[in-house]
């Protein structure tokens, strides 16, 4: 069983470091590390992640580094696409599975890529994707969310499954995530274009074409963030804009939903715990959020200026 790792990187600091060195202590120990390096010059910038690199892997034992194979590859930043590059990844690779990670994502211990790798015993399972728990700095809020979206327990998730769990059947995240490549490769692989949810629309395809999602509980990293509100609201802008770039996936289940369930939920968790000045800071948060939300669904009718401004990616409009 061979499994490559890809990582797409931007500027990479100490997490990355971290990640590195956990991935090549792994119980199972992937064939090749394929970095994926997005920077305005790539040439200088990636013979110096491929120094750094170097001076990471001298740091860990001789005995865990020597069968790792790491690889870095060039991608001008104005062409960094969330499908694109990672689909470019997996055009490097010719392992039996793949496994995609962001540079922040730090696995928990040395068990998950064989925790991601477990549920693909199952024929039928296409991707794997695993748990994420919140950082040590992360707020009360965010770790309440981490517990939401990746609760203790795993499941596979097929077509049947729709009626129940609506848009959640397709939830899939490339923080964390193992392909079985000939499923990859079945359903035409990642979309070329996509400013946000290519781990989702990937996923979809998956689950209408009879394979499935499996969420592997065990497979755990600690992976969150601390965004602005204003953060918060070019996120939810772009992920609008995938759900409205591919509405032949996404209005047929509806998100909003599940989104309000997560805002009323975390609501009833920090009352309980008391918490009660951070309700206003989730209900703004929640605001901005709607707003990008809202505004990015409805893309294609606002002036181009506008929708750079609101955007977290604005070369996808390039």
């Amino acid at each position: 069983m061979s499994v490559d790792v890809i990582i797409p990187v931007y500027k990479p600091d100490a997490k990355f470091d971290r990640l590195l060195a956990m991935l090549v202590a792994q119980s199972v120990k992937p064939s090749k590390i394929l970095i994926l390096n997005t920077e305005v010059f790539p040439e200088y910038a990636t013979e110096r992640v491929a120094s750094h690199i170097k001076k990471v892997m001298k740091k860990q034992p001789a005995s865990q580094a020597a069968d790792v194979s790491i690889e870095v590859h060039s991608i001008k930043k104005e062409e960094f696409d969330h499908g694109g590059t990672r689909a470019y990844g997996a055009g490097l690779s010719d392992a039996e599975f793949m496994i995609f990670m962001t540079q922040d994502a730090i696995p928990k211990d040395k068990y998950l890529i064989e925790e991601l790798l477990k549920p693909f015993k199952d024929e039928q399972v296409a991707v794997s994707y695993g748990r994420q728990l919140a950082g040590e700095n992360a707020g009360e809020i965010e770790s309440y969310t981490r517990v939401f979206n990746y609760p203790e327990t795993s499941r596979k998730k097929t077509k049947k499954d729709l009626e129940q769990l609506g848009i959640k059947t397709y939830f899939c995240s490339d923080v964390c995530a193992a392909y079985r490549k000939t499923s990859y490769e079945a359903v035409g692989g990642f979309v070329t274009k996509a400013i946000f949810n290519e781990d989702m629309i990937i996923a979809s395809r998956f689950i209408k074409a009879g394979m499935a999602v499996y969420y592997a509980a065990d497979a755990m990293v600690y992976h969150s963030h601390t965004y602005t509100y204003w953060q918060q609201f070019t996120r939810n802008f772009d992920l609008a804009v995938s759900q409205a770039d591919h509405k032949d996936i996404f209005e047929e289940v509806s998100s909003e939903s599940e989104g309000m369930k997560l805002v009323k939920q975390t609501i009833v968790h920090l009352a309980k715990k008391k918490r009660y000045f951070l309700i206003i800071d989730l209900i703004l948060q929640s605001g901005f959020k709607y707003m990008g939300y809202f505004l990015g669904k409805r893309y294609k009718t606002l002036p181009k200026s506008m929708v750079l401004k609101c955007s977290m990616n604005k070369a996808y409009f390039s």
